[in-house]
């Protein structure tokens, strides 16, 4: 079984879509939690909010928001597919979805610090 077309570069695109969406799932227990602590326990979320002043929690923000970025913008570049004909520069607009989500992510974080 021949496996080159795992080397192609809209196969890693929609690779990488997928992986963003399964890493979202794994946030959102947290993030239901933390929306739980701000109906339940203000006293605990008002720990947890100190403890995501840290820079590592800023950077790991930043990662999320690229996530998201990645997997809006593969997603939409996969309605793009369905809904609009077939164009060569298939490739450059998911480079470009890449570069926007990396571009949303930056700046996320230097707005953080």
């Amino acid at each position: 079984m021949s496996l080159a077309h795992r080397k192609d570069s809209l196969w890693i695109v929609q690779f990488v879509h997928r992986i963003s969406g399964l890493l979202l799932v794994l946030f959102l227990p947290v993030h239901f939690y933390v929306l739980g602590l701000a109906l339940n326990d203000a006293a605990e979320l008002d720990q947890f909010l100190k403890w995501t002043d840290s820079p590592a929690v800023k950077f790991a923000e930043a990662g999320l928001v690229g996530l998201l970025g990645v997997h809006l913008f593969g997603g939409l570049r996969i309605l793009a597919l369905e809904f609009l004909p077939w164009s060569p520069r298939q490739k450059t607009y998911a480079a470009t979805a890449l570069a926007l989500s990396f571009v949303a992510s930056v700046a996320f974080l230097l707005r953080a610090f």
